[in-house]
């Protein structure tokens, strides 16, 4: 004979809490999509990392800008890494190896082991600016400040925050993927303030957020 045993009250609002406590597990990539990461690099190997990545065939981005700087009786002018220590790469997650095969790269960029893709305009409005001829330089990662839009040029519909740096007004642009950021100079009238939390760069983590529950990456 079966017997069935009713539980009570508390014991069944225990099972409810337990099943609503249990997460099931994100989905598994589709490793055939094509998405940005940045790849993590050893110290001043950006440039050597880009290298490896043509001849590997590999897309990808690294943002420089000029810096010029004073060596004994003469000026130098650089180009430096905009974000230094990182190389963004596009590629599908199951070509990384493509990637971090390369000696000085540490990493895709990403949490609990899972490399976090970035939103194509996160990349591209980058690429936009300084090929529009935007003025850009480093700056550390920044979230409090006064926030601001910009209203026109090449990062027209960008957020950050206002600050000055002698006399002039510029903007720092946050990439909150890889707590960094950029100072960009603007025009005293094309910047509006702003209300609401400070967005992320390009204003991309809403659609971020989306996509993720769909396509994670797996390191290696």
């Amino acid at each position: 004979m079966t017997t069935f045993t009713a539980l009570t009250t508390d014991e069944s609002r225990s099972t409810a809490q337990a099943l609503s406590d249990f997460e099931m597990p994100q989905p598994l990539p589709d490793w055939t999509v094509t998405r940005w990461y940045a790849a993590h690099t050893s110290a001043n190997h950006e440039k050597r990392v880009a290298e490896q990545l043509c001849l590997r065939a590999v897309e990808h981005f690294l943002p420089l800008y000029l810096s010029v700087r004073r060596w004994k009786d003469r000026r130098v002018t650089l180009q430096l890494p905009l974000f230094p220590g990182y190389v963004f790469v596009r590629i599908a997650l199951r070509d990384r190896l493509n990637v971090l095969e390369i000696p000085s790269v540490a990493r895709l960029v990403g949490s609990n082991r899972l490399p976090t893709f970035l939103e194509d305009n996160e990349v591209e409005d980058v690429r936009r600016a300084l090929s529009g001829g935007v003025r850009a330089a480093p700056h550390p990662y920044l979230t409090e400040g006064r926030k601001v839009r910009i209203t026109a040029g090449p990062l027209a519909g960008q957020t950050g925050i206002l600050v000055c740096r002698k006399g002039a007004r510029r903007v720092v642009l946050s990439m909150d993927s890889i707590q960094r950021s950029i100072l960009v100079d603007v025009e005293a009238g094309s910047v509006e303030p702003m209300l609401g939390p400070h967005p992320s760069f390009a204003l991309a983590r809403a659609s971020r957020s989306d996509r993720m529950t769909r396509e994670m990456g797996v390191a290696r």
